[in-house]
């Protein structure tokens, strides 16, 4: 694993959105599972602007959402798929047979989690994944205790991640399950980036990269990645016994 540290939360973005764009020069069929939430928001907006300034070809690639909150339409602000249209793929001119999303008003739970899982197989797995790190440390949806060897599936969501969840839309909504893609997905992953800002999550990355790599902290299975990199601002590195600048 990979540790790099920087000054604030707007030069970690610029790094992340930096990674985004090479990966896509490097590979113009890349296929790129995206997270969604506070901590990538800005580095996404950097690749829609540089993706623009400097013409960047995005047309071959595939874009798979990391999860979604079940029972939550896609109109909805606080929503996966709305968060994703309208801060990367809309303004990055996306085709719709680009976008890989999970359906949070499927009526058939089972099939929707299969349908992503031969997504990912069709297109050779995922090149690179984008992830934050939640309170209790999970990775998407993979809450405390997911089975490393899990695929697509529906979580029954933490109470860390209910509660949590709610800053994301503007009405009280009940949120009690989630569809995720899973560890075993996120562990095969070429590359795993996973970003994290603010003094808040200070002790969930010292947590992740310096105690003990277990299910129950689903992040602390980042140490185990062939190709990860945590890219972190200072206050959330400001836990950690050494830094890797």
């Amino acid at each position: 694993m990979e540790l790099k540290v920087f000054e604030d939360y707007p030069e970690l973005s610029v790094a992340v959105a930096t990674v985004i764009i090479e990966c896509i020069r490097d590979n113009p069929h890349a296929v790129i599972c995206f997270a969604s939430g506070d901590t990538p928001r800005l580095a996404y907006q950097v690749v829609a602007d540089m993706a623009r300034k400097e013409n960047i070809n995005m047309q071959q690639c595939s874009f798979i959402g990391l999860d979604e909150w079940l029972g939550i339409p896609p109109d909805n602000a606080g929503s996966c798929h709305y968060f994703l249209q309208q801060l990367l793929f809309i303004p990055i001119g996306a085709r719709p047979s680009q976008v890989y999303l999970f359906d949070a008003m499927t009526a058939n739970e089972e099939e929707e989690c299969e349908k992503m899982n031969n997504v990912i197989v069709a297109k050779g797995g995922i090149d690179l994944m984008i992830a934050g790190v939640g309170m209790n440390g999970h990775i998407g949806f993979n809450e405390p205790g997911t089975d490393i060897r899990s695929l697509a599936h529906v979580a029954v969501l933490d109470d860390t991640t209910r509660t949590v969840g709610q800053k994301y839309f503007r009405d009280k909504v009940v949120i009690s399950k989630g569809i995720t893609v899973g560890l075993k997905q996120v562990m095969e992953a070429k590359t795993l980036l996973m970003m994290a800002n603010g003094q808040k999550k200070a002790t969930v990355i010292r947590k992740a990269v310096e105690e003990s790599i277990s299910a129950d902290f689903p992040a602390s299975l980042i140490q185990q990645h062939p190709h990860a990199i945590l890219m972190t601002d200072k206050e959330a590195a400001s836990a950690l016994a050494t830094r890797i600048k």
